[in-house]
């Protein structure tokens, strides 16, 4: 467990630095947290309609729900839905790059909700960004499980939303929790998008048959091991579950042709049927 947090320490630090180039780009494209309440994004993504919202009034459980045009007809078919957990320290400030996702990976079909990992202390970004049933926080006053759950009883009210093709997308510090959501044996999950993330060991089992994972990771990674995406890979085949595992050069960070990288990825999730 301490290595693991260790290297979720790591990968947080680095990616504050240079893991995450798009979201360093978009820093300097006017992407900043300038209240708790307003985020500014990139002028690529203006167009693309957020709400910021606050699951159940808990300021704790903070959301971007991402593509809902509220001033058009209603959908006459359900949306997918795609729930993000970005790296680093899962804040705000990665809203540009993630509606970016929306516009540049996925199509009209999809909704994306970005959650915001909750700051419970000072210490924890060291510690682990996403706490969960596989990698708890003593201070957190809920898991990621729990977070993940609530956001979507809270879409599922504003949207028809189609129940089987719900997935999440996380990187770097959010894959272990979306490992965990997705392992839980009445997981709301139909699979996940992991990236350049560590494996946190759990054992996979037959609940899993029908769901997919995609795994991205570079062999060049200097913080989280291409080990770990083999292990994660291994152990999930183990348990029934579909799964491919793409490599990319260059090392931990969104690198290369980072939008069809995504788009690949997503539509093999989408295709699993």
């Amino acid at each position: 467990m301490k290595i693991l947090c260790l290297v979720f320490a790591l990968a947080t630090s680095a990616l504050g630095a240079a893991g995450d180039k798009p979201a360093a780009t978009a820093k300097s494209n006017a992407v900043a947290v300038a209240t708790n309440d307003v985020v500014e994004v990139g002028q690529d993504v203006a167009d693309v309609p957020a709400l910021n919202l606050r699951i159940g009034g808990d300021a704790m459980k903070r959301v971007f729900l991402i593509g809902l045009r509220t001033n058009t007809p209603a959908a006459s078919v359900p949306y997918r839905l795609l729930l993000v957990l970005p790296g680093g320290d899962g804040g705000a400030n990665f809203t540009s790059f993630v509606r970016r996702i929306h516009k540049y990976a996925l199509n009209e079909r999809w909704l994306v909700a970005q959650l915001i990992a909750p700051a419970w202390d000072n210490s924890q970004k060291f510690m682990v960004v996403w706490p969960s049933k596989t990698v708890p926080y003593p201070k957190a006053k809920f898991l990621t499980e729990e977070f993940i759950d609530a956001v979507i009883a809270d879409v599922k009210k504003r949207a028809p939303i189609d129940s089987k093709n719900i997935f999440a997308l996380a990187w770097s510090s959010g894959g272990p929790a979306v490992y965990s959501a997705a392992l839980r044996e009445e997981s709301p999950l139909a699979g996940a998008f992991v990236a350049m993330s560590v494996w946190p060991g759990r054992a996979a089992t037959e609940k899993i048959k029908d769901k997919s994972f995609y795994l991205l990771q570079s062999p060049d990674d200097e913080i989280t091991p291409f080990a770990h995406a083999e292990q994660a890979r291994d152990a999930l085949l183990a348990g029934g579950a579909r799964v491919h595992l793409q490599s990319y050069a260059g090392g931990h960070g969104w690198r290369g042709p980072v939008w069809p990288m995504m788009r690949q990825g997503i539509r093999w999730l989408d295709e699993r049927q």
